[in-house]
């Protein structure tokens, strides 16, 4: 759909579930997961619905594709190796190779504008907080720490900030911080959940997902407008 919510448009037409899309840096192609083929894999297609194509093939679920900020990987969640962990493969599909060994499991990569790091969601440590590894998988690093569940980074596109989920009020609400997990602030306050930020390209905006529908704001929680109006769940992310 446009930015202010017209002109939806239906791009994947199946009888089983399709979801979490994600755009490539170049607009030009939309990763999603698909369970089309029996249980959940990546698939990509180009950005007006054609030409959807199968990138993984596991007996296990893959799922949440992330694109690298260059357009040549895509990280993603695996459960091949029994918990969830990342990993990374060409946009081609070939040399897929594991990042994460978390005793408990990762989800939810976001790569960082630059390409060099990485963020994702952890329970490693007793609840799920929001870690980040460089592009390698090394050097991991918790950048969140409260008792409530944290996840969900995504990046600013300047690379300075991440905004993110937290149960830490009571029930989920979008937070955002600094790029070093300083500096946390709450954006949202609402009866409902909210879920799945992302920024819009200029910074101008942050889409989410609240009570099934999808809402912007600006960058510190003001000038909240809801985008669809459905009876299913919707939930966004911006084209580049």
């Amino acid at each position: 759909m446009n930015g202010d919510g017209s002109d939806q448009q239906r791009l994947t037409d199946e009888s089983t579930a399709d979801g979490y899309p994600a755009w490539s840096p170049d607009g030009g192609k939309i990763a999603f997961v698909s369970k089309r083929d029996g249980n959940p894999e990546i698939y990509v297609m180009n950005a007006d619905g054609s030409d959807q194509q199968r990138l993984t093939d596991e007996s296990t679920a893959d799922g949440y594709p992330a694109w690298s900020p260059d357009g040549g990987k895509i990280a993603f969640v695996s459960e091949r190796d029994l918990k969830p962990q990342i990993y990374v493969m060409n946009a081609d599909e070939s040399d897929q190779r594991r990042l994460t060994d978390d005793p408990v499991g990762a989800l939810l990569p976001a790569w960082s504008p630059d390409g060099g790091k990485i963020s994702f969601a952890s329970g490693r440590d007793g609840n799920a907080e929001i870690y980040v590894i460089n592009a390698d998988g090394s050097c991991p690093r918790r950048l969140t720490e409260d008792p409530a569940l944290d996840a969900e980074p995504a990046w600013s596109p300047n690379g300075g900030k991440i905004a993110f989920v937290s149960e830490r009020d009571g029930n989920p609400e979008i937070y955002v911080m600094n790029a070093d997990g300083s500096d946390e602030q709450r954006l949202t306050e609402r009866p409902a959940g909210d879920f799945v930020p992302g920024w819009s390209p200029d910074e101008a905006f942050i889409a989410f997902s609240s009570d099934g529908q999808i809402y912007v704001m600006t960058p510190v929680g003001t000038d909240l407008l809801r985008l669809t109006e459905t009876p299913a769940n919707d939930w966004p992310d911006w084209a580049p």
